[in-house]
């Protein structure tokens, strides 16, 4: 019988834990092979899930900061190879696996998978050309989606302010490798195109292994770039093979030098062809201007020759130079008669004849300049008539069939002139 003194003393529970923690400590850096199941993303970012082999289970958890460092995010059904450590949570008596990095167990499945989703994608058409959407010449605004650090986002910067130096340039923070980096690369598109600051968006980063680009594989990042109403360039830097962001993308860059070339046209080189067109301009509109004077100066001419005015006045001076020859005529022959007086006398029954006939003419020329100057364009246009003519050709539109919709015309009025373009033709 033992004394009380001899007695072993209880633990109590938080020495019992601490107890096993202590004979946990060389379970450290430990390799564990498991299907997982059960997984759930805790309030404060971290997972917790169950790793099991058909016989055994383990409680297992992912702390929120060591998601953000690791290549991919464990998804239900998965076989994964684990490395971390064993460690008891006294407050809740529970054992568990702390995963400090996570890594693929059968590399080949995993491609199979990349496969069969590239497959379906095919299938709907997310790869065809006819549906990718067009670069705008010439943004406003460019959205670049990457890593705030490293060399990525200084390299786009850089060649996009060189090539054109007050381009906007709107940066969206994105996790590019890691657990995370799939909804980080997700939300920021949307945000960008919910956000409607930019014309296009640039995917961005400095490549690396498959595993590191495993982000960019997943159909969470394909789907996002499918429902982009803005158009998205991918330049996720020189690797083997092409994600699946890459052949959804509307335009595709093995380097962020690449794609800022892509998006950006150079400034100096609009300037120049600028210059150009309007030099061109110029030289066609002096063509123009110089035909167009051209065509009213003939226009103005031809109205001149039709002038009533200019009609009567060119009868009269040819009676008057008809006039000089019958006298000159008459004169030489009285000046070959014998007879002077008799000749004196027939030439002055031959200049009153003329000037009988001159008269007559002269009556006749005047009722004929009152008809021309009653039917003279200047008197018909005085009782509301107008002359239209063809504005490019100067030609006087007599009949409906001389013009179509949309020619521009010129209406001359008994004052003035009038520019117009015909709506309708009624022949």
């Amino acid at each position: 019988m033992l004394k009380p003194d001899e007695a072993p003393r209880p633990y109590t529970v938080t020495e019992l834990a601490n107890e096993i923690r202590r004979e946990l400590r060389p379970l450290t850096a430990l390799l564990l092979k498991g299907e997982v199941s059960g997984m759930k993303r805790g309030a404060a970012g971290h997972y917790n899930f169950t790793i099991g082999d058909g016989y055994s289970k383990l409680d297992a958890v992912l702390w929120a900061d060591t998601s953000q460092r690791v290549t991919t995010l464990p998804e239900d059904g998965q076989v994964f190879i684990f490395r971390g450590k064993v460690d008891f949570f006294g407050k809740i008596g529970r054992l568990s696996f702390i995963v400090e990095q996570v890594e693929f167990d059968d590399m080949g499945k995993l491609r199979a998978r990349l496969e069969e989703l590239k497959r379906r994608l095919e299938l709907e058409g997310a790869f065809d050309p006819k549906r990718k959407r067009r670069l705008p010449f010439l943004p406003a605004n460019v959205a670049l989606l990457t890593s705030p650090t490293g060399a990525v986002i200084n390299d786009l910067q850089e060649t996009i302010w060189d090539r054109y130096p007050n381009m906007g340039i709107v940066v969206y923070p994105v996790q590019v490798q890691g657990a995370g980096a799939p909804m980080s690369v997700a939300r920021a598109l949307r945000r960008c195109n919910a956000e409607k600051l930019t014309d296009v968006i640039v995917l961005a980063r400095g490549g690396g292994s498959f595993e590191e680009m495993l982000a960019f594989n997943t159909e969470l990042v394909a789907r996002a770039i499918l429902e982009s109403r803005l158009p998205v360039v991918t330049a996720l830097g020189h690797t083997s093979d092409r994600t699946v962001a890459d052949l959804v993308a509307d335009a595709e860059c093995r380097t962020p030098t690449e794609a800022g070339a892509r998006v950006v046209p150079k400034k100096a080189d609009l300037l120049l062809h600028l210059g150009e067109r309007r030099r061109r301009l110029d030289r066609e509109l002096k063509q123009r201007v110089a035909r167009y004077v051209e065509r009213v100066e003939r226009a103005s001419r031809e109205l001149a020759r039709l002038s009533p005015v200019a009609q009567v006045a060119r009868r009269e001076e040819a009676l008057r130079d008809r006039r000089r020859r019958l006298i000159s005529a008459a004169a030489a022959r009285l000046a070959r008669s014998a007879n002077a007086l008799a000749a004196r006398r027939a030439g002055q029954r031959l200049e009153r004849a003329l000037a009988e006939k001159f008269a007559g003419a002269t009556r006749a020329i005047a009722h004929r300049q009152e008809r021309l100057v009653a039917l003279s364009p200047d008197a018909v246009l005085a009782r509301g008539y107008t002359i239209t003519q063809d504005a490019e050709s100067g030609e006087v539109i007599r009949t409906a069939a001389q013009t179509s919709r949309d020619r521009r015309v010129r209406i001359r009025l008994a004052r003035g002139r009038l520019g117009a373009r015909i709506e309708e033709v009624e022949e």
